[in-house]
């Protein structure tokens, strides 16, 4: 069972949920942190990492002018600019290329010449206790990431068949409703939806439930921050019952977890009592999304 851990909006919550609930969670799994553009899991699990494995796509790295009849085919077939003609000549634009292959299939006389680009890498690793550890980050300034998070995907795959035991599978993904969110939970089994109670937050909220009831995912969440505001908390409860969203439980907001979690902690770490809301929530987590009562 893979369970996407995501927000409709960055800033929610998800991280620190995503960690506390893998620290708490009944049975042994495998973490994966998808969030390529800003992966912070490690701040609060401290896992041991190998090397990173570099990623890259192939795109048309140059044109040989000697082949090229500039019929402007390559061009045509683009649809992100990263190909054109100035007069008789075709131009290419290797860090707008999306990878798609199109300019290489159309072209007549085979005057595209492939190059590579990178777009990050993958890190392989473990926690103290032998959880598996996946994590992934784009190279500075690279805009693209569902290439590269379906890199790390597929790189679970392989460290899923190697565990032989059918562990669940912990994704923390990337914030919003776009393209690598909607990469990550193609991929999953369940999403476990982290709701700031916020006036934005509850909008974002409706935004991805929305976009993520379309995928016939497995649907529950968890409202962070309980307790700032009665309003809030009220409409993310009938947003719950109107759409029979099971909500799985509800954060308290505190100034001093907040204060423990700034310095890269979980709250459970500082006060005891927090093991307890962790603890429930993933046993009640996992027994949704998996039939499984744990004992």
């Amino acid at each position: 069972m893979r369970i996407a851990i995501a927000s409709g909006k960055g800033g929610a919550g998800k991280t620190s949920i995503a960690a506390s609930l893998a620290r708490m969670w009944p049975v042994p799994h495998i973490l994966c942190d998808t969030d390529v553009e800003a992966p912070n899991l490690h701040i609060y699990l401290h896992p041991s990492l190998n090397d990173e494995e570099p990623v890259s796509i192939a795109v048309p790295g140059k044109v040989n002018q000697d082949l090229c009849t500039a019929c402007g085919l390559c061009r045509q077939i683009c649809g992100y600019g990263a190909i054109a003609r100035f007069g008789k000549r075709i131009s290419v634009f290797p860090d707008m290329c999306h990878g798609c292959g199109g300019c290489f299939d159309v072209c007549p006389t085979g005057a595209l010449v492939e190059g590579t680009r990178a777009l990050g890498g993958i890190s392989l690793g473990s926690l103290g206790d032998g959880t598996p550890y996946l994590t992934g980050a784009t190279r500075i300034g690279e805009v693209m990431t569902p290439p590269l998070i379906r890199a790390l995907l597929s790189r679970l795959d392989d460290v899923e068949r190697e565990s032989h035991d059918g562990r669940d599978v912990l994704l923390d993904s990337p914030p919003g409703v776009s393209c690598p969110v909607m990469t990550v939970v193609s991929r999953a089994d369940a999403v476990l939806m982290v709701v700031d109670p916020s006036p934005f937050g509850r909008s974002d909220f409706a935004l991805a439930y929305e976009a993520f009831s379309r995928t016939g995912r497995k649907l529950a969440c968890i409202l962070n921050r309980a307790g700032q505001s009665e309003s809030g908390d009220a409409a993310v409860r009938a947003f719950c019952r109107e759409h029979d969203l099971p909500l799985l439980a509800e954060i308290p907001f505190s100034e001093r977890c907040a204060a423990v979690l700034s310095r890269g902690e979980l709250p459970f770490d500082a006060e005891a009592a927090w093991k307890s809301i962790f603890r429930d929530a993933a046993e009640k987590m996992r027994a949704l999304f998996t039939g499984d009562c744990h004992d």
